[in-house]
C-alpha cells in the first residue's frame, strides 16, 4: 500500500526584529525570550489547536541555523520539554541553513512515506536577536583550505552573490526596490491571524502580530539606501556588479519559529483528523557556491520533474525573498506568474528567522492556498554554499 504524508495543521510565531537591546534602546518584540521559550509556546499551542494528543509523535524535527549558545544542543528538545509535553518523544536538530525547516518537514514526511514514522513534528527556530547570524564561527574559517583552494579566490558574502544574479539576470536596481515594496504592501494586505500563534513574553506581554512588515514602504523610500556589500576587493574581482543590493531589498534579521504536524494519511483518519495538504513531491539541488543563491532553479525543476506537473499546474509559489534577485531570477527563468508568486508577503517584509523560515513559508503557502482554494503549492529554498530545496504539497 502506497502511504502518503498529510499536513495536519501549520502555524507561527509573529515574526519580530531580530535586535537585540542595547544602550537603553528597546530590542525587538521578541528580543526578551530565550529561542526554547519562543519553539516551546508555538510547540504547545500546535497541540491545544489540533487536541492531537502530543505522546502520539514518533519525532520532532527542528531547524536552527546558529547551533551556538542559546541555541546549542537538541533546541528542539529543550522546546518540547519546557512546553510540558511528553517526555518520552526524542528530538532532532537539522542544519541545512536557511532551508533547515523545510528539510525538517521533507524529512519527516519522507519518513512517513517510507513507514518509519506515522507522526512526527517538523519545527524551525531562530532568535536573531540573542544569537547572532555567524555566531557559530566566531571568526573561523569554516571552509577548509581544499574547499578555499578549488573556488580561489575565495568565497564570498551572500550579498555578493545577490549582487551577480542581479548583474547575469540584468536586474537594476529599480526592479528590486519595486518587488521589495510590494513585498511589504502584500504582507500588510494579507490575514496573518489563523496562522499565528500569539507568544507572551516574561513580563506577561502577548505579541500576536508580526513588528517586520513596514507600513508606506515606497520605491522612493527604498531608492535612498545605500548598497551593503561593496568593496574594493570585490568590485576588482567582479567588475561586472552594479551594486544594488541593499537593506530595503535584502530579507531582515528576525526573531521567529514555526511548527507542523505531519502523520500518515491512515493515521489522521484513524484519529478523525482532517489533513489540510498533502506532501506531493520533493526536490533537491545545488549550484555553484559563488552565485550561491541560484539553487531554487534546478531543485524546483528536479520537483516538477517528479510530480509530473508544469509550473502552470501551480496555484501558489513560495520562493524564499532572502534577496529581491533571487525571486526575480527564478521567475524570468520559469516564465513564471508574479501574482502567484509570494502573494502573501515574503522575507523582504516578514523576515528570515533563519531556522524558521522554511515552516514558516509553509504554513503560509498552506493558509494562502486555502484562502484562495488553489490545489498545488512550491515552495524553494536558497541555502548556503548553492544549495536549494523545493517541495510540492497538495491542498485537501
Amino acid at each position: 500500500m502506497t502511504r502518503t504524508a498529510v499536513i495536519v495543521d501549520a502555524i507561527r510565531s509573529p515574526m519580530a526584529r531580530g535586535k537585540a537591546p542595547r544602550d537603553g534602546r528597546p530590542g525587538g518584540a521578541l528580543s526578551s525570550l530565550h529561542p526554547s521559550d519562543l519553539l516551546g509556546q508555538v510547540l504547545r499551542q500546535l497541540f491545544e489547536r489540533t487536541r492531537v494528543d502530543p505522546g502520539e509523535v514518533d519525532d520532532v524535527i527542528t531547524g536552527c541555523v546558529s547551533q551556538v549558545g542559546e541555541q546549542s544542543g537538541p533546541i528542539g528538545r529543550w522546546a518540547w520539554l519546557g512546553a510540558g509535553l511528553p517526555e518520552h518523544v526524542p528530538s532532532v536538530t537539522v542544519h541545512r541553513a536557511c532551508g533547515s525547516s523545510q528539510q525538517a518537514a521533507d524529512f519527516g514526511a519522507q519518513a512517513i512515506i517510507a513507514g518509519a514514522y506515522d507522526v512526527i513534528v517538523a519545527s524551525g527556530v531562530e532568535s536573531m536577536s540573542r544569537v547572532p547570524m555567524f555566531a557559530s564561527r566566531q571568526g573561523s574559517d569554516p571552509f577548509g583550505t581544499a574547499a578555499n583552494a578549488r573556488y580561489a579566490p575565495g568565497f564570498v558574502p551572500q550579498g555578493v552573490s545577490a549582487e551577480l544574479i542581479a548583474a547575469r539576470w540584468k536586474l537594476d536596481r529599480e526592479a528590486l526596490d519595486e518587488y521589495s515594496a510590494r513585498s511589504h504592501e502584500r504582507a500588510i494586505a494579507a490575514d496573518m491571524a489563523d496562522e499565528i500563534a500569539p507568544i507572551t513574553l516574561p513580563d506577561g506581554t502577548v505579541v500576536d502580530q508580526d513588528e517586520t512588515p513596514r507600513p508606506g514602504t515606497t520605491v522612493e523610500k527604498l531608492g535612498q539606501l545605500k548598497p551593503s556589500f561593496h568593496s574594493r576587493e570585490m568590485a576588482e574581482r567582479f567588475p561586472e556588479i552594479g551594486w544594488r543590493i541593499t537593506p530595503g531589498n535584502s530579507s531582515q534579521l528576525t526573531d521567529g519559529a514555526a511548527a507542523m504536524l505531519i502523520m500518515s494519511e491512515e493515521r489522521a483518519n484513524q484519529l478523525g483528523l482532517r489533513p489540510r495538504a498533502r506532501f506531493h513531491a520533493f526536490g533537491l539541488a545545488s549550484d555553484d557556491p559563488i552565485t550561491m543563491l541560484t539553487g531554487p532553479i534546478p531543485a524546483t525543476e528536479k520537483a516538477l520533474r517528479r510530480s509530473g506537473l508544469a509550473l502552470d499546474d501551480i496555484d501558489h509559489y513560495e520562493v524564499n525573498e532572502a534577496f529581491a534577485p533571487v525571486p526575480l531570477a527564478w521567475a524570468q527563468h520559469f516564465g513564471a506568474d508574479l501574482a502567484r508568486l509570494n502573494p502573501r508577503g515574503g522575507a523582504i517584509a516578514l523576515g528570515h528567522p533563519l531556522g524558521a523560515s522554511g515552516a514558516r513559508l509553509m504554513t503560509s503557502m498552506l493558509r494562502g492556498l486555502e484562502t484562495t482554494g488553489g490545489r498545488y503549492g512550491l515552495q524553494t529554498m536558497c541555502e548556503a554554499g548553492g544549495m536549494a530545496n523545493a517541495t510540492i504539497i497538495e491542498r485537501l
